[in-house]
């Protein structure tokens, strides 16, 4: 089970939630420094923004939207340790509604780990007409977002 989906049920209340171990391949994950000639400056940890908006899930859209920083329009919810619970999107921002970001938010959005490839996600951003992609270490915790601007003359 994913550290996501665990801090989720576990916050849902199941008594019982497991996650698994961290193995070697979590060093990157984690935003280590790496070397040779794919080291760190050639890895999405190079260039994610760790002033990406954060919020809760009690929280209201209305709330949210008002305390967005300039140039935001997305915002990621993460429980009290950071980790990756959902995204609240641009429509649900622009709607401004009284209902919670847990009522609003995509659920479970899909994440990059810091040692993935510039080039590769860049690629992936522009086939899937990506405007911005979050990055959480394997633990699911937040560490930034990257977005296609800051990507600038990769290829």
């Amino acid at each position: 089970m994913s550290p996501r989906a665990a801090w989720r049920l576990d916050g849902l209340g199941f008594a019982r939630v497991y996650d698994y171990a961290a193995g070697k391949a979590d060093w990157g994950s984690y935003g280590l420094p790496l070397e040779g000639q794919a080291d760190s400056s050639t890895r999405v940890s190079s260039i994610a923004r760790a002033d990406a908006p954060t919020c809760r899930l009690d929280e209201s859209v209305a709330a949210v939207a008002a305390r967005l920083p300039e140039g935001w329009d997305i915002c990621v919810v993460t429980n009290d340790r950071q980790v990756v619970l959902g995204l609240l999107g641009r429509s649900a921002l622009r709607s401004a509604t009284q209902t919670t970001v847990e009522n609003a938010m995509t659920p479970g959005p899909s994440t990059i780990r810091p040692s993935a490839r510039l080039e590769v996600i860049h690629e992936r951003m522009r086939e899937q007409n990506l405007t911005r992609m979050i990055v959480s270490r394997s633990d699911g915790t937040l560490l930034g977002v990257v977005r296609r601007d800051d990507l600038g003359g990769i290829e």
